[in-house]
């Protein structure tokens, strides 16, 4: 199991990793890729990686769908991070062939921080075969 850190700076935002998950895998011949990230108001996304308004549009979409609010039983402040984490979930698998990750053309892997900024961290496993 690899680990990996991740700093992030605001509240909310979509770090693209997919670099850091590529030099993992440059060695291997086939296999799939697991990227879990284990806090619970942040996650791990696959997006279009091109056009950074996507992740943009993403990450205003969850906050209106699941606004910052005194109205949650969550005590701590930030309930809507843990929702919006629930939503895109804590982990992606991703097929490895010849030592590049299996994506679309415009696709790349994001930590999506909903509680920033804080020092985080994403595992990786990778699995041969």
């Amino acid at each position: 199991m690899i680990v990996e850190h991740v700093q992030t700076s605001v509240r909310k935002e979509a770090t693209e990793i997919t670099s850091i998950v590529e030099e993992h895998v440059k060695n291997i011949k086939s296999g799939i890729v697991v990227v879990y990230v284990p806090h619970t108001t942040a996650g791990v996304t696959i997006n279009e990686a091109f056009d950074p308004s996507v992740v943009e549009d993403l990450l205003n979409e969850l906050t209106r769908l699941v606004p910052y609010s005194s109205h949650y039983k969550h005590l701590e402040g930030n309930a809507d991070a843990h929702i919006q984490a629930s939503i895109i979930g804590s982990s992606v698998t991703i097929p490895v062939e010849n030592g590049k990750l299996i994506l679309g053309k415009w696709q790349g892997v994001f930590f999506v921080e909903f509680d920033g900024p804080r020092n985080r961290k994403f595992f990786i496993k990778i699995i041969e075969g």
